[in-house]
């Protein structure tokens, strides 16, 4: 939580999203389980969660581009079951696959893409989407040559050109470097102060942490949302931080504790461990054997996103199983 955030939209900000009871099945298996949820103007929205817990089936589900079998709700003021089309022309939408004509100039790229929304003035529009995504310098450089960061970034030019109000965001930076992806994000908070709604799927919890909420679903439900502060305080879990001077020791140390009752969790990070239960009381009272041992620091620390994240996946229960 150390990474730099956009300012919070405002208390009063208006709904852009609102819808309640979304469900959603594919060949007799609910993807989607009696989903509700709120999402404010300007609000960058985050979805954690395994994989095929129906993190992408939800996004499209709230923004009308998939229909539910259950539910009802609005976004960007229109009816997701009757005025899916209505909200379509105002959405932007980013794949986790690279899915621009690599043949073609950056340029090139961006001009087809606003002759597919019929914009008037391409032009003037795709002179300023080169410049306002800092992509003027490689404007005539083929797109299959670019960087993963260079694609991350015109996949980004070519989601917002029209000017969409919601932006959707679907694994954005796999297989992107550290620093494109912080330069990523960096451009996603500048979009989101100027107004924009943006909804992300992600598996880094570094990035999830620079949203201003968060949800988590498992297996089409929605197990806990809020703030990261608020839904790492909700998951109820404690957490010991072991340190050691002895590499062979904190191994060992893992080895005893693991499956130990009151324990729920051991994660070694090198020299350290992370020792997480559900039960405060519980998880003291099985570390205690420990906690005077010569060579091993013990300190009550709170659970990072990360711990809160593999806890709910180790409480989910498989719904194709």
């Amino acid at each position: 939580m150390n990474q730099p955030h956009a300012s919070e939209p405002a208390d009063d900000a208006p709904l852009v999203i609102d819808v309640r009871g979304l469900t959603k099945s594919f060949g007799g298996t609910k993807v989607v389980d009696d989903v509700d949820m709120q999402v404010a103007e300007g609000e960058i929205y985050g979805f954690l969660g395994p994989n095929g817990s129906g993190k992408t089936t939800t996004i499209r589900l709230l923004c009308g581009l998939l229909t539910p079998d259950a539910g009802t709700g609005t976004c960007l003021g229109h009816d997701i079951l009757t005025e899916s089309a209505r909200i379509k022309r105002e959405v932007g939408y980013m794949t986790q696959r690279f899915s621009l004509y690599e043949d073609l100039s950056i340029r090139e790229n961006l001009h087809f893409v606003a002759s597919i929304y019929g914009l008037k003035r391409p032009r003037k529009i795709v002179q300023e989407t080169l410049e306002k995504l800092n992509l003027e310098n490689r404007a005539h450089q083929l797109a299959g040559t670019l960087s993963g960061g260079w694609k991350q970034r015109l996949a980004l030019a070519a989601a917002i050109m029209h000017g969409p109000k919601l932006l959707l965001l679907d694994e954005p930076t796999a297989g992107v470097d550290p620093k494109a992806r912080r330069e990523f994000w960096d451009e996603i908070h500048r979009l989101a102060d100027s107004g924009l709604t943006v909804l992300v799927s992600t598996h880094y919890m570094d990035e999830a942490e620079r949203c201003h909420k968060i949800c988590y679903l498992a297996y089409g439900k929605l197990l806990a949302r809020g703030t990261v502060h608020d839904v790492i305080a909700q998951s109820g879990l404690a957490t010991w931080h072991v340190s050691g001077t002895s590499q062979r020791r904190i191994n060992r140390l893992a080895h005893d504790l693991a499956g130990r009752g009151g324990v729920d969790m051991v994660a070694p990070f090198g020299t350290t461990l992370h020792v997480s239960g559900a039960n405060d009381n519980a998880l003291d009272a099985a570390v205690a054997p420990w906690r005077g041992e010569d060579g091993l620091n013990w300190r009550k620390v709170e659970p990072t996103l990360e711990d809160v994240f593999i806890h709910m996946m180790q409480g989910a229960s498989d719904n194709f199983g």
